[in-house]
């Protein structure tokens, strides 16, 4: 844990194993003012979309919670991470290790409440938030993909069903522009309806949230970040 911590969006690199292969990628961190170490915060990873791939590890921060944060910095009271995938074409469960490694190097470095780690990102990045949090779902407090998409797009055979399978267990909210014509507002409602059937059988577990912008189309972020209940759903939920 630093004792003389630095805030504000921080840059920083990383090594990780990926693939079989040593991956050396930047990224960057958002340390919110006023931290200072003394008490565990929460922590939200985002994964980015298509438009924000690269190796310059700054330009993720440039779409989605990175500008609501410069918006309004008291809403987002928590250490948030920017990974960056290096292509467009690669899919974030291609990245899974530097998406995780990057987790766990915060955790290192910070005062992380394990309790309230979070996964959200938009478009490839809600994509990657399904996937990614179906498979650690043990790590994560809630999810909250923003017009993502499964499907025989992916490798590893992401589908709604194995999504379900692995995600059902958290609380997770997921939003999209009903004019989304990137990715199509279908891709969200199948996934949800596969959720909630799955979720059926399951006691206790927090159903489902959907919002389904009438007048968004691809970007559907902005609404979903800027608003006031998002980062206030959020912080209320705890890991299990």
């Amino acid at each position: 844990m630093s004792t003389t911590p630095t805030t504000g969006f921080l840059f920083r690199t990383i090594t990780v194993e990926s693939n079989g292969q040593s991956l050396t990628s930047k990224y960057a961190v958002y340390v919110p003012r006023g931290y200072d170490g003394s008490k565990p915060v929460p922590l939200i990873l985002f994964l980015h979309g298509r438009g924000e791939s690269g190796t310059d590890g700054q330009k993720t921060i440039a779409q989605g919670i990175g500008t609501a944060i410069l918006f309004n910095e008291a809403a987002w009271p928590a250490i948030v991470l920017f990974p960056q995938k290096p292509t467009q074409e690669s899919r974030w469960i291609d990245h899974e290790g530097l998406a995780m490694g990057v987790l766990d190097e915060a955790r290192k470095t910070y005062n992380i409440d394990a309790s309230r780690i979070y996964l959200t990102g938009l478009s490839q990045g809600g994509a990657g938030s399904w996937a990614i949090g179906a498979k650690h779902a043990d790590v994560f407090a809630a999810v909250a993909p923003i017009c993502g998409f499964t499907g025989t797009w992916d490798k590893g055979n992401v589908t709604p069903q194995s999504v379900a399978e692995g995600i059902s267990t958290l609380p997770i909210w997921a939003f999209h522009g009903l004019k989304d014509d990137v990715v199509l507002p279908k891709e969200t409602e199948a996934i949800v309806a596969t959720v909630q059937a799955k979720q059926a059988g399951l006691p206790g577990v927090p159903a489902i949230k959907a919002t389904y912008f009438p007048d968004a189309n691809h970007n559907s972020w902005d609404a979903a970040y800027r608003s006031s209940e998002l980062p206030r759903w959020l912080f209320e939920q705890r890991k299990r």
